[in-house]
C-alpha cells in the first residue's frame, strides 16, 4: 500500500493504491489523521483511481476521516471509484455521509 497526498487551497488530495484492509489501514489512518490535523481541509478528497480492493476496515477507515475532518468543518469527496468499490461503498451504506464526485475539476496531475 502506498499512499501520495497534496493541499491545494484547503483541498487535501489523498491518492491510496492497490488494498485498503485491515493490514493497511492502521499505517494509513495514522497518516492521514496527521495531515487532517496539520493543513485542516475544507475539502478531503479520496483519489480510489489505484485502488485494487476494500473491506470493512477500509469502510470504517472512511467513517473515521470523516468525522475527523467534520469536526474541522469539512467534507469528504471520493474520486475516481471503480465498479467494484462502488459496490461495496453502497452495500455498506457509507455513500449516505459520502459524495462520489464523477468529474473533479481540481488538478490531481500533482500526485505522482
Amino acid at each position: 500500500m502506498n499512499i501520495s497526498h497534496f493541499i491545494e487551497e484547503k483541498i487535501l488530495f489523498i491518492q491510496i493504491t492497490e488494498e485498503l484492509d485491515h493490514y493497511a489501514q492502521e499505517k494509513l489512518r495514522r497518516r492521514v489523521d496527521y495531515e487532517i490535523q496539520r493543513f485542516m481541509p475544507k475539502k478531503l478528497v479520496f483519489d480510489f483511481k489505484k485502488l485494487e480492493f476494500m473491506d470493512s476496515a477500509g469502510i470504517g477507515f472512511l467513517i473515521g476521516r470523516y468525522k475527523k475532518t467534520k469536526m474541522y468543518g469539512g467534507e469528504v469527496e471520493l474520486i475516481n471509484v471503480n465498479e467494484k468499490i462502488k459496490k461495496i461503498l453502497e452495500l455498506s451504506g457509507v455513500l449516505k455521509i459520502l459524495n462520489i464526485v464523477e468529474e473533479y475539476n481540481e488538478s490531481f496531475s500533482k500526485i505522482i
